[in-house]
């Protein structure tokens, strides 16, 4: 990872910034804008503890002793240097644009410098919102002679004139207006000879924009004086002088800045000074500025020159985000960042503050505070070196990622080929072509072996770099020592960003599982020695769901699943019931957020961007379900970035579904469910199933498919991979069936039995449905096939107990009145069975040693565990080399919504727990 390197600085001499790096990112982020721009808020430290820690108290169980070693590290005690006063007398505020939007804005800024009690108090303002932006399309309009530019000038008199009249009267609102006339009459004829040439030069520029700074400033002076506060303002081109490197960037003249402030102040020795942000002067006295988002810059200079006891910079919103809330809703506020963090992020585009404006303040550990100004009871955010102890409050230690940032639109290029290895300045001459077009580089990678190079830069200046590069190593092309230069478009980057990273153990091998895990491909990784941040490039369409799933592993919110519900039939249902009634605790418990976004049967559904309602989806599916649409369906429970990972929980038992579980799976989406027909279908689409599922992260369950809520089938996976060996399975697989048969005694006739469980819901609708033994043939071939037997659905023999006449019944009613005329079969069997001392079972038999499976009606002796079962009990029995002589039995309820729903929720949250929720 690439940062900034700053000089050793001396007592004499200034600190010295020595850019290492390409140029910060431009592509605005809205992390970073979280703080800049008004993304993030404040953490009452500095003035706020010091009088805390004055009076030796403790507020909810924080130690004020405990916090003062981190507090003394940034204290200094006052000085007096030819004059100006410096040290802890003095705190720094910076209220931005948004801040001092409108006439009430500005009075609220000046009731909270007035509250402030700082003994001295340097105040950085910014333009009013959107007038630098209305000053620069002045000078757009001028420039390409458009006439309208007169009357945009008139508008921004007009906003400054109507503001004033709100906050001031008397001689205040006069001399101001007579400042703001002026001013605007020297604009006119400035931007009239710009109109005349049609060209305007970069010191024009600066000093056109640089007057929205001058009108905030003065106002706010003049509100502040209202009070009776002594009170001044400050141009900061009287004060403040930089060295412009580029058309982009300049460096402060601390010690000019300094003689020039202790020059300033002799003449303006008022306690609170109100100083324009953005604006200041070259060694020659030319007006420029601090360029794009300079205010800040400012602060962090004067606080500097102070020697400030904290600067505070002023937003709207309540802190530093640990990722962009847009993308991550359950972002949290981080309490606390070191200087080398919030470093780390503002160049990774989060709007913490730009890597400049951490360098003045960082020679004398000043703090600099994010506060919201618009909501002064929030704990915001300090920028300061890393805190002692980070627990105050009860702040998770575990959070060793502060936080997570990205960047969007850009291109990988890789340079690649045998002929780099070993041979000196390859690299030298390929950044030395980019540097010639102009092109940011955001980050760069290369491989030990020196095969190749890669590097990120922004996707719109990625043909001028990808011509260059082709152009400059033409002849290496063709003679084979490069052997290509790719580029890969539509790429993001994802930060990690954390000083706690460098002596935490297995960071990395955490975020790349949380990444894999959301089937998601690296493209590119990067990070330095330092460990602050690890940097990975993705496909830019992955790149919300990757900041998801890692932003949820390193527990910084809840591990989230959006799930999408096929089939709210009788399992459908208790599925959803029971997911309604657990969703709180496992949020609570757990961390485990479960959000069903779509729910759908053969004919209508229901859809979420959020998460349903599960108290209310009948409802929703009665009153305003949409026609089913099964494409529709998966693709906004899939394609919703804003959750990482996703399941489809197909409760049906339909084979048309069941065919869409590869297609699914490829794309990176997990499947559970309780349906038979994937598993027992066509042994080379079950093959294909499998493979896929065993070399990708992607999950699939299929527990409740064997035992519905018994743990058949996690038993015998845990068999095979122990290492022990199958010879075995038998059982009792269907609940019908042993309901059936554990009434078929004595005299009653199997015709009656099977009423009777058709009466009390055991059986299907059809009770030939279960009969014929077509769904325990399915369960013994699903079993088969996890012990390695490639046997299809037909290779089985089935005993089919529908008689063979009424196979072709028109109806269930048919066939049930029909039935008693062939009782006598069965009665045979079973008096047979009673005489010598044994009972009729139907069972699933897979026989691992001769690689068969059957389905038949055994007997067994009445002290056999298949004879003691009751109600309608499930029963299997694994025998293996280690269970030889006696099997394991697993055995409870295999049938039944409740179970099957059951054994269907705990495979969802199995997955969960394989993303990353504890266990």
């Amino acid at each position: 990872m690439l940062s900034l390197g700053l000089a050793s600085p001396s007592a004499s001499s200034p600190v010295v910034a020595r850019e290492v790096l390409p140029r910060r990112n431009q592509v605005g982020n809205p992390i970073l804008r979280c703080l800049y721009k008004g993304k993030v808020g404040r953490w009452a430290c500095g003035h706020a503890l010091r009088i805390a820690l004055a009076s030796k108290s403790t507020r909810k169980g924080i130690s004020c002793n405990h916090i003062s070693a981190a507090i003394t590290d940034v204290s200094f005690n006052q000085t007096v240097q030819d004059g100006l006063p410096k040290g802890d007398l003095w705190s720094v505020h910076k209220f931005g644009g948004t801040c001092m939007g409108t006439a009430q804005r500005i009075q609220s800024v000046a009731d909270i410098t007035l509250d402030d009690p700082s003994e001295r108090k340097l105040i950085i303002v910014s333009a009013m919102s959107k007038v630098t932006d209305m000053l620069y399309n002045l000078l757009v309009k001028a420039q390409s002679r458009d006439d309208s530019y007169m009357s945009a000038l008139d508008g921004v008199f007009e906003k400054h004139m109507l503001t004033a009249k709100e906050l001031l009267g008397g001689d205040d609102l006069a001399t101001f207006l007579s400042h703001l006339h002026s001013d605007i009459s020297n604009l006119k004829v400035m931007l009239r000879a710009i109109y005349i040439a049609g060209h305007v030069t970069e010191s024009f520029s600066d000093f056109v924009v640089g007057h929205g700074e001058l009108w905030s400033a003065q106002m706010l002076s003049y509100v502040i004086k209202k009070s009776g506060r002594p009170c001044t303002w400050m141009d900061t081109r009287d004060v403040l002088v930089v060295n412009p490197t580029s058309s982009n960037q300049v460096d402060p003249d601390y010690q000019e800045s300094a003689k020039r402030l202790q020059k300033w102040f002799s003449q303006n020795p008022a306690e609170t000074v109100v100083a324009t942000g953005f604006i200041a002067s070259t060694p020659q006295n030319i007006p420029t500025t601090l360029k794009r988002d300079g205010s800040d810059f400012s602060a962090a200079i004067f606080g500097s020159l102070v020697k400030a006891h904290q600067v505070t910079i002023w937003t709207d919103v309540d802190g530093v985000y640990s990722a962009d809330p847009r993308k991550v809703s359950e972002a949290v506020i981080l309490r606390t960042l070191s200087y080398q963090e919030a470093w780390e992020m503002s160049y990774f585009g989060a709007n913490v503050l730009h890597p400049r404006t951490i360098i003045p303040v960082m020679k004398y550990n000043i703090p600099i505070l994010i506060r919201n100004v618009f909501n002064l009871s929030a704990p915001g955010t300090i920028i300061c070196q890393q805190p002692i102890d980070e627990n105050l409050n009860g702040q998770n230690l575990k959070a060793v990622v502060k936080a997570f940032a990205t960047i969007d639109n850009l291109a990988l290029v890789n340079v690649e080929g045998t002929g780099m290895a070993g041979v000196p300045g390859t690299a030298s001459a390929i950044f030395s072509a980019v540097k010639e077009v102009g092109a940011n580089v955001i980050m760069i990678s290369q491989a030990s072996s020196e095969h190749s190079v890669c590097f990120a830069v922004p996707e719109k200046e990625v043909g001028a770099v990808s011509e260059i590069l082709e152009s400059r190593f033409r002849e290496a092309l063709v003679a084979g020592r490069l052997s290509k230069v790719e580029v890969i478009r539509h790429c993001s980057i994802l930060a990690a960003v954390g000083q706690k990273m460098a002596s935490t153990p297995g960071v990395s091998a955490t975020l790349f599982d949380a990444i894999a895990k959301a089937n998601i491909n690296v493209r590119a990784i990067a990070q330095g020695c330092s460990e602050y941040n690890i940097t990975v490039v993705l496909k830019q369409e992955d790149c919300v769901r990757g900041l998801r799933a890692v932003h949820s592993r390193f527990y910084l919110s809840k591990t989230t699943l959006a799930m999408g519900i096929i089939g709210p039939g009788l399992i459908g249902a208790t599925l959803l019931n029971q997911l309604k009634d657990q969703a709180a605790a496992l949020k609570e418990k757990f961390n485990i957020d479960l959000r069903v976004m779509g729910i759908t049967g053969s004919k209508k559904m229901i859809l979420s961007n959020t998460g349903i309602d599960l108290s209310q989806w009948k409802d929703l599916m009665a009153e305003k379900a949409e026609a089913a649409d099964l494409e529709k369906f998966v693709k906004l429970v899939h394609e919703n970035h804003f959750f990482p990972n996703t399941v489809l929980v197909d409760c049906t038992a339909d084979s048309n579904i069941a065919n869409h579980y590869y297609d699914w799976l490829r794309k990176g989406i997990h499947v559970i469910t309780p349906n038979k027909k994937a598993n027992s279908g066509p042994l080379d689409q079950y093959l294909k199933l499998r493979r896929l599922q065993r070399q990708s992260y992607t999950h699939y369950f299929y527990e409740a498919t064997v035992g519905a809520g018994l743990p058949i089938i996690s038993t015998l996976h845990g068999l095979l991979e122990t290492g022990d060996k199958i010879l075995q399975i038998e059982g009792i697989f269907s609940g019908t069936l042993s309901y059936i048969f554990n009434n078929f005694v004595g005299s009653r006739a199997f015709s009656d039995v099977v009423a009777e469980a058709k009466q009390a819901g055991y059986t299907e609708p059809d009770p030939r449905d279960d009969l014929s033994g077509t769904d325990v043939a399915r369960k013994v071939i699903i079993l088969a096939r996890e012990c390695g037997l490639k046997l299809e659905l037909s290779d089985l023999p089935v005993r089919n107990l529908v008689p063979e006449p009424l196979r072709a019944s028109s109806s269930a009613e048919e066939f049930m009145q029909q039935l008693p005329n062939f009782d006598r079969e069965l009665a045979t069997e079973q008096n047979d069975a009673d005489s010598a001392g044994e009972v009729l079972r139907y069972v699933g038999v897979v026989d691992v040693v001769n690689q068969k499976g059957l389905v038949e009606l055994r007997r067994y002796k009445k002290d056999h565990p298949f004879s003691q079962l009751s109600g309608s009990d499930n029963i299997i029995a694994f025998t293996t080399t280690r269970y030889k002589d006696q099997p394991l039995i697993v055995r409870g309820p295999g049938a039944g919504a409740e179970v099957t729903a059951g054994g269907v929720f705990s495979d969802i949250l199995r997955l969960a727990s394989y993303l990353g929720a504890p266990s």
